[in-house]
């Protein structure tokens, strides 16, 4: 009877598993296509927004996430931004380039309709070399790009981008 149990066990946290990959593959490829949309940037937590325009491509498969695209800004500010982002059906993982210091690393994982990401940047930023970055899809048609890091003289979290966009 015990072994029964088990497998019955066993059973249903496998399906589980199954169920929680398909949507999840079902998420990133709804993030598929191009994006534009308005924002703002902060160089450094301390500094003014600085209001920016993007625009990006992704292409998604049921593992994975590729962003490309640039930002444009006040006084010829230009800046290019990609995200390549693998996974599992449990975790998500990648890189992040656009903040002016190199490949960042990216680890998290999948809340609701986001993806919540530790980023490891490649050099110091703000003080150390850690932020979050959240990739958030906003019903059919629109998703939110935003990075939080923290204020090392206040301890503080500062919204350092959000950038909005819609697809089309």
């Amino acid at each position: 009877m015990k072994s029964i149990t088990s497998l019955y066990f066993l059973t249903a946290m496998l399906s589980f598993g199954a169920v929680t990959h398909a949507g999840d593959a079902e998420f990133l490829k709804s993030l598929d296509g191009n994006w534009s949309g308005t924002g703002m940037v902060k160089v450094r937590v301390n500094s003014s927004p600085m209001n920016v325009s993007c625009k990006f491509s992704s292409v998604s498969t049921e593992r994975s996430l590729s962003l490309e695209g640039s930002c444009t800004g006040f006084m010829g500010f230009s800046r290019a931004i990609g995200a390549v982002i693998k996974s599992n059906g449990t975790r998500y993982w990648g890189s992040y380039v656009g903040a002016g210091t190199g490949t960042a690393g990216l680890n998290g994982k999948r809340t609701g309709n986001a993806l919540e990401l530790g980023i490891h940047w490649a050099k110091v930023v703000n003080g150390d070399r850690s932020a979050k970055m959240k990739i958030e899809k906003i019903g059919n048609n629109a998703m939110r790009l935003s990075t939080v890091d923290t204020d090392p003289k206040t301890g503080r979290n500062v919204v350092t981008s959000e950038i909005n966009l819609r697809r089309g």
